[in-house]
């Protein structure tokens, strides 16, 4: 995106925390979860926490849970582990989690997807959104060109209405 985006209610930039969730990355070959801040970065968003676990649903809720009791992050986004195979567990984790689900970005997401991407093999995917204690959590696959679509396409321009939604009672 070009333009910068507006600040959130209380003049400052969203905050966001990802998840790389593998077995076999490394914070210098986490394509995703890399692409993930610097579009982020791009996009005036302050990076409060990048982190790698395994594919293992109490390493993953361990993370989340410890991040969902921080003021300072507004925004979680996940990496990984969305798909149907055995060790695809990140759904499992993050789902149980959500107040509330957003519905939508999953149906949006393969839509794109199939759409834009990668075609029939986009019902495979299980990429979800939900919202927990006024923070709203992405769970994306972990192919950067997922990544790549589902932040320009969808959290980038929708991100900072969310925000203001879930913290509009604060106001």
């Amino acid at each position: 995106m070009s333009e910068e985006l507006p600040k959130d209610l209380t003049g400052n930039r969203i905050s966001l925390a990802v998840l790389t969730v593998s077995d076999t990355r490394t914070k210098e070959n986490d394509k995703s979860g890399n692409r993930i801040l610097e579009l982020a970065r791009q996009n005036n968003m302050q990076i409060a926490e990048h982190t790698l676990c395994t594919d293992d649903i109490e390493a993953i809720r361990s993370i989340l849970a410890g991040w969902l009791l921080r003021s300072e992050i507004d925004v979680i986004i996940t990496t990984g582990g969305t798909g149907i195979s055995s060790r695809d567990v990140t759904l499992e984790a993050v789902r149980p989690l959500f107040e509330k689900e957003i519905d939508g970005f999953g149906e949006v997401f393969r839509y794109l997807s199939f759409t834009e991407d990668i075609g029939t093999r986009a019902i495979l995917s299980r990429a979800a959104a939900g919202t927990v204690n006024e923070k709203v959590i992405f769970a994306l696959p972990g192919s950067t060109g997922a990544v790549t679509l589902a932040m320009r396409r969808i959290i980038l321009p929708e991100i900072h209405h969310i925000r203001y939604e879930l913290t509009k009672h604060l106001q």
